[in-house]
């Protein structure tokens, strides 16, 4: 039997049969099914290896059609402090079943990055909870096809610092308007959100006073 080893994140959990559970997996190597049989008795082996808000290190073997069997799980990292925040929890959540959804339409490793990075940012406190949500649905928009434009506008003109600009909802990009919200700040922050890790955002400071609004403009870019 061929059998692949990949770390992996647990996008949902279906209980079959008397012990046995299928289990939506995101991977580096994309979106993967597979049944852990047994997983629901006392003394599995698998069970402590395939909790949600974690990183898990899977080893999958051959099955029937598209469902993978799980022979070994071992538990890489859990990120605990997510559910010491209930908001925080709620949108790891969320992340989860976007990502679970999306990966049908889109399949590819980046869904893997995005949703493991968030989740690493989820589980600091020293990372703003707005830089985070505005960092996933950038990303998340950009896997599904419809990347934000930052150097342009939505006429094809370059933005300029100059000038104000609103989120135009019709035309999924920003337009100049003397009565826009976003200034320069902005532009300059969702920048850093669509090309810089949230490692590197958790150290930039002076972005508490325009943070809610980039997160606007993301989450509405995003649709969700």
């Amino acid at each position: 039997m061929k059998s692949q080893r990949m770390p992996a994140i647990v996008l949902r959990r279906t209980n079959y049969g008397e012990a046995d559970r299928i289990l939506q997996l995101i991977t580096p190597h994309g979106k993967r099914s597979v049944i852990a049989r047994g997983v629901r008795r006392e003394k599995s082996r698998l069970a402590g290896g395939i909790e949600l808000f974690a990183i898990c290190e899977i080893v999958i073997g051959e099955g029937k059609g598209e469902l993978g069997i799980l022979t070994s799980s071992k538990l890489v990292q859990f990120y605990r402090h997510i559910m010491d925040d209930y908001d925080r929890m709620q949108f790891a959540y969320t992340a989860i079943k976007l990502v679970n959804k999306s990966s049908e339409m889109v399949d590819g490793p980046e869904w893997y990055n995005v949703l493991a990075e968030t989740l690493v940012g989820l589980d600091s406190s020293t990372i703003s909870f707005d830089i985070i949500q505005a960092w996933f649905y950038l990303h998340y928009a950009a896997i599904m096809g419809y990347e934000l434009s930052l150097w342009h506008d939505d006429a094809g003109n370059a933005l300029s610092p100059k000038l104000l600009y609103r989120y135009d909802v019709g035309e999924r990009g920003l337009c100049a308007a003397s009565n826009g919200e976003l200034t320069s700040d902005h532009i300059k922050l969702l920048r850093l959100l669509s090309t810089r890790s949230l490692k590197v955002l958790a150290q930039i400071g002076g972005v508490a006073s325009v943070s809610s609004d980039c997160l606007a403009v993301a989450r509405e870019h995003a649709a969700i």
